[in-house]
């Protein structure tokens, strides 16, 4: 089993930044490829960005392209993921998953997910 728990979450003005982390327990996570996924009220969950097992590959949904970047530390467990040039349209609780296949693009395709940790981009 693999425990994923999310930070770095809270309230920021459009145009700032924010880092996410995922920290993960129970397994290593350099044994799976990751995933960020968001889900804003009203809305399908959409996917934002993953990531391959060594961090060598990284994939990003349009709408952030350019703005968000995935990255991993397999030595300390844990995945990130830097927000940049924040806009109100990104406001969605975050989340973050686990898979053997990669890239991990659909929710549905994960392993293990994380509970989440709210996004708020004023403008």
């Amino acid at each position: 089993q693999v425990q994923l728990v999310e930070s770095g979450g809270g309230l920021v003005q459009a145009g700032g930044s924010l880092r996410l982390s995922c920290a993960a327990s129970g397994r290593t996570l350099s044994g799976y490829a990751m995933g960020w996924f968001r889900q804003a009220p009203g809305k399908e969950r959409e996917f934002v960005a993953a990531i391959n097992r060594s961090g060598s590959r990284t994939y990003y949904a349009d709408s952030v392209k350019g703005r968000f970047t995935i990255s991993r530390d397999n030595a300390k467990n844990t995945v990130y993921l830097q927000m940049n040039s924040l806009r109100p349209e990104d406001t969605a609780v975050y989340s973050c998953a686990a898979a053997l296949t990669s890239p991990l693009q659909r929710w549905n395709e994960a392993d293990y997910w994380g509970q989440g940790t709210q996004v708020t981009v004023s403008s």
